[in-house]
């Protein structure tokens, strides 16, 4: 009796320790969980902070405190504390910019993420497939001929879409299907032709009156921030994000390559094409309302990596988040730092240049995937 007893003992122990890591498991995962929503609470509350900060701050100083109240008074009755020209100065002129660098910075940012691991490179960004240059090439193109802003914003959208075509197309020579490498070369080679045709009509434009348009619009800026412009970026824009945002687990999946994708349940090609046409969508429009601002698709999603990890569930709204905060930021030194507002383009690169040499030695094993 004493040995069968011992005996049914010792397998109830093996079945409890058996049972014991699926739930150790299965409670670290909810650990994680909760971490990564806290960290995109954090990183939340970060970019409200750097919204009223950006919003206080110009040569007519807002007190923040006074900011955030403006801000509440638009959706709960509170007394009116601050002055009509301070509301005239917060609401009407530095609100649309806002909105506008949240858009474009969380957009980029996202964008940059999506196809880093589409192609698994941790070097792609947006301009990579083309479409930069393409929508570049409608903005200028609008310019040099004097359309007006409405014509400048079609223009580029238009054809942005234009070159991601061209890209596909080229992707698809010789083949039912568009292999990566063949979308990445595809993508170079129409960033050439549409960045030649940016210089042959800058060539040909007016160097009195077109031309200083023409490059500054090229360098990227938001000093024509409307709400108009902020309704014509947000609608690719964030229908480009709402697609990007419903696959992010699909990205996962197909982070894992086109086979181990396939045999998991996930069409690797369709949904490599669908997740092109949504950041497509968001480079072209926000190119259109802000020029071409690079190097955000390309260093914001690395911060965000060593933040939350590799895992696109958690990255790409923590991306959309830093994105938006960060180009904000940005824009608010860009107004501020001297009494002739610098191009957002060369602040980026200035920025982002030397902290992504950083991130490269100091993290190069925990910036891709932990490697």
């Amino acid at each position: 009796m004493s040995s069968a007893a011992e005996t049914s003992v010792s397998t109830e122990a093996r079945t409890a320790a058996a049972a014991e890591p699926p739930r150790t498991e299965e409670a670290g995962g909810r650990r994680q969980r909760l971490r990564d929503w806290l960290a995109l609470v954090v990183i939340a509350a970060v970019v409200v902070v750097i919204t009223i900060v950006a919003l206080a701050t110009g040569r007519y100083a807002v007190p923040p405190v006074e900011v955030a109240r403006m801000l509440i008074g638009q959706v709960l009755p509170i007394e009116q504390t601050w002055y009509p020209q301070e509301a005239a100065t917060v609401l009407d002129v530095r609100m649309p910019r806002v909105l506008l660098a949240l858009l474009v910075g969380g957009g980029l940012a996202l964008g940059g993420a999506v196809l880093q691991g589409v192609f698994r490179n941790p070097l792609v960004s947006p301009q990579v497939i083309g479409v930069s240059a393409g929508a570049s090439f409608g903005g200028v193109l609008a310019l040099v001929l004097g359309l007006g802003s409405l014509a400048l914003v079609s223009g580029a959208f238009l054809s942005g879409l234009l070159a991601l075509v061209l890209v596909l197309a080229i992707a698809r020579i010789g083949s039912s299907s568009a292999p990566l490498l063949m979308v990445v070369l595809g993508g170079v080679v129409v960033s050439a032709l549409f960045s030649a045709l940016v210089s042959l009509l800058s060539y040909l434009a007016d160097p009195y009156r077109t031309l200083p348009s023409v490059t500054f619009w090229l360098l990227g800026s938001l000093a024509t921030a409307s709400y108009g412009k902020v309704l014509v970026a947000a609608v690719p824009i964030l229908a480009g994000v709402a697609i990007s945002l419903a696959l992010r687990w699909r990205l996962n999946i197909l982070s894992l390559g086109e086979e181990d994708a396939a045999a998991l349940g996930v069409p690797p090609k369709a949904t490599r094409n669908v997740l092109l046409v949504a950041v497509s969508l968001i480079t072209a429009g926000a190119v259109a309302v802000s020029g071409v601002v690079g190097w955000v698709g390309l260093v914001v999603p690395h911060i965000c990596r060593l933040i939350v990890g590799s895992d696109h569930r958690v990255l790409l709204p923590a991306s959309l988040l830093v994105g938006g905060g960060y180009l904000l930021l940005i824009d608010t030194l860009s107004r501020s730092l001297t009494s002739s507002e610098l191009p957002l383009g060369i602040l980026t690169a200035i920025i982002g240049a030397p902290f992504f040499i950083v991130l490269l030695t100091r993290f190069r094993k925990q910036v891709w995937l932990g490697d």
